[in-house]
């Protein structure tokens, strides 16, 4: 019999290795097309000295979630660990008796999570949730211990290990950096360097080769910014919208910003399911502009997309747009003509299309999510004649809800609120919390999700909306907290941010109709249901078209190139924060092209020319490229149809919602049927307002 020794655990942290044997594991080769990039959710185990035949290789499958990612409260990525073991001597040739355990733990060996008994074969070990980890599969004699004490038999890390910090060449080779270009219209306001994460000096002269652009700084003379009206309109009614720019105060400093009717957020239209209006819309800003009806399933004509459904409305112009409401659900309105500049500036507002009343709440509450981005000499302008922040978006500094720095709500105890949730910044991804408080989710873009879902936290991107319900117990203050873990690319760290967006203030005294009966209970939306059951035929489909999306980048000014060369050993599947301040401002949509392409084709962006018939059902896959020079997130939006996001890195979706817009990981994949009901030109495209800038869209045409 083999004899095994007790030894003392030591790290075990850096080891990703390809390994070897007559039955190596083949859990990560196993991922199909519908699967994600394997170096960015896949390792393999190594095998120590006594075990060189053992094999593992451990896939980061999708925790199940409502959202485009899975995150705790926290923003820890969660995952599902699926292993695959071969190798292992029977249990017979050991001695004394052994089994073999696996674990999980950080790089600081603590804490330690034993997942449970493993053998040669595929187990699915339970969820993850750390940013760093190493797995462990030790040969235990105790089987119920707490810790492992036998020798370890194979041990691994995950590919959020690889990155490091940037090495002292790389470092001082960024002192040799200039200025980019030299700028004639006004001078540039630098951004603000992010306070938790060391900046590189050598990049300090680095600036965007466009001119910079702000509103002209007449604030004084303009009116002040309102806060929204509710205008209920029945069918056949009107609506007068003037863009305009407006006086707005935040934080106690006065800019010039834009709004609709002079709002901040613009007016919150509300209507019934199937209602027609028409919206005279008037252009008083200094640039030409459009309005989207995001999400609605309008009119071709009227979907406000320069060069597709109209032109631009230029300064002093007017379009009248007729809109019909076929679905029910949260939808919003904004720019489509640089909308990097238009929609940050505060151009922007929901619309509620009222359906059959859902499961009662006290009160309804609508919080659109934005940041801004200022510097001590005032808000960082914009590119003129290109777009800046074309790697990774403009990420803001200054959080806004209702766009207004400190959102608060009074409510009484147990009091059930109904929030409807849109995310309308350029680029930010949000995991908003609240402080406690049991959160529901109910429904997404195009109305309700098939059942209701408890949540830690709501993961929202860029374009998307959440309806969900949450209920205040206990008196006292609850905070609205933004919690993500960010990536410090510099020194390869992660460290988390916590930031505070706004206040609910419980009262003493209880609500007088107690809904907690209702709220305690996940209710399923059967119309929801039954309406589905005529597209579950095609959820097997083979697929009809794939998307890759990349990136392409030429001429990055020195030394961008090579810093973001050395950060391609591992990326981040989500962005959290912007924690590259100098190098995304000062790359533009000259230097920067992302990238729609038909791998079946090769035609790219506004060269593909997909056409379909009304009434078509198109299974589409979205492969979200790891080989880009900086992989990161993309919100994908579909105009003028809706959709079923049928999986995500090959997990099935079980819990369907009619969606407008996706959040697809780097490095990750989804499958999505296209309900094609709606006939025109219709465009496709990254709702990450710099990236759309320079040139990340197509269309397809519904016939």
């Amino acid at each position: 019999m083999r004899s095994i020794s007790l030894i003392t655990l030591t790290a075990t942290v850096g080891l990703v290795a390809a390994v070897g044997g007559p039955e190596r594991a083949t859990v990560c080769d196993i991922t199909s097309a519908a699967g994600p990039s394997a170096d960015l959710y896949c390792f393999d185990l190594v095998p120590t000295a006594d075990f060189v035949d053992a094999t593992a290789s451990v896939r980061l499958g999708r925790s199940k979630s409502p959202f485009g990612v899975s995150v705790t409260v926290d923003g820890q990525p969660r995952y599902e660990l699926d292993i695959s073991i071969g190798g292992l001597p029977k249990n017979s040739e050991l001695e004394p008796e052994t089994t073999f355990v696996a674990w999980v733990t950080t790089p600081l060996l603590d804490p330690m999570i034993r997942l449970g008994d493993v053998k040669n074969g595929r187990h699915v070990l339970g969820t993850v949730e750390f940013n760093k980890f190493v797995v462990l599969i030790t040969a235990e004699t105790d089987s119920a211990g707490a810790r492992p004490a036998g020798q370890i038999v194979l041990r691994g890390s995950s590919p959020s290990m690889a990155i490091q910090p940037h090495d002292l060449p790389t470092l001082l080779s960024t002192a040799t950096a200039g200025r980019v270009t030299e700028t004639d219209d006004g001078e540039w306001v630098d951004p603000p360097m992010h306070s938790a994460v060391l900046g590189l000096a050598g990049l300090s002269w680095l600036a965007p080769d466009a001119n910079p652009f702000l509103p002209p700084p007449s604030a004084a003379l303009l009116p002040a910014a309102q806060p929204p009206s509710v205008m209920r309109l029945d069918d056949g009614d009107s609506l007068h919208l003037i863009a305009a720019p407006v006086r707005h105060s935040i934080g106690g400093r006065t800019f010039t910003m834009y709004g609709f009717n002079g709002q901040i957020p613009g007016p919150l239209v509300s209507v019934s399911r199937d209602a027609t209006i028409v919206i005279g819309f008037e252009n008083r800003l200094g640039l030409p502009t459009t309005v989207h009806w995001h999400g609605v399933r309008l009119d071709n004509a009227y979907d406000g997309v320069p060069g597709v459904t109209q032109d631009a409305v230029p300064p002093g112009g007017t379009f009248r747009y007729e809109i019909h409401f076929p679905d029910p659900g949260l939808f919003w309105y904004h720019p489509h003509h640089r909308e990097d500049i238009l929609q940050d500036l505060g151009l922007y507002g929901n619309i509620r299309v009222m359906a059959d009343a859902m499961i009662p709440a006290d009160r309804e509450e609508y919080l659109v999510l934005d940041d801004l981005l200022v510097a001590d000499e005032g808000m960082v302008p914009f590119g003129h004649e290109a777009g800046t922040h074309a790697l990774m978006g403009r990420f803001g500094n200054q959080f806004l809800i209702n766009g207004e720095p400190d959102y608060a709500l009074a409510v009484d105890q147990n009091e059930v609120v109904r929030f409807f949730i849109t995310n309308v910044s350029n680029t930010r991804v949000f995991n908003l919390g609240f402080d406690g408080a049991a959160i529901k989710v109910i429904g997404s873009d195009l109305g309700r999700f098939e059942h209701e879902t408890w949540v830690p936290s709501v993961v929202i991107a860029p374009a998307e909306r959440y309806i969900l319900d949450v209920q205040f117990g206990e008196p006292g203050p609850r905070y609205l907290i933004n919690a993500v873990q960010s990536l410090d690319h510099v020194a390869g760290r992660f460290f988390a941010e916590i930031d505070t967006l706004g206040q609910v203030n419980v009262a003493e005294s209880m609500i007088d109709d107690d809904q907690s009966e209702a709220f305690l209970q996940l209710h399923s939306a059967h119309d929801v249901i039954d309406e589905l059951k005529r597209y579950r035929p095609y959820f097997d489909r083979p697929v009809d078209h794939e998307l890759v999306l990349t990136l392409e980048a030429d001429s990055l000014p020195f030394p961008l190139g090579t810093l973001l060369r050395f950060e391609r050993s591992y990326f981040n599947p989500v962005e959290w924060s912007g924690t590259m301040p100098r190098m995304n401002w000062a790359t533009t949509s000259k230097r920067v092209r992302w990238v729609l392409r038909d791998p079946t084709t090769g035609k790219e962006n506004m060269e593909i020319d997909w056409r379909f018939g009304r009434g078509d059902i198109v299974k589409l896959r979205l492969v979200n490229s790891r080989d880009a020079l900086h992989a990161m997130q993309h919100p994908i939006h579909v105009h003028g149809q809706r959709m079923l996001i049928l999986s995500q890195n090959g997990a099935r979706n079980e819990n369907l919602v009619w969606k407008d817009t996706l959040l697809l990981p780097a490095g990750g994949t989804a499958e999505v049927l296209l309900d094609l009901t709606n006939p025109g030109v219709w465009m496709v495209h990254c709702h990450i307002a710099e990236h759309l800038e320079t040139g990340m869209k197509t269309t397809f045409t519904v016939e």
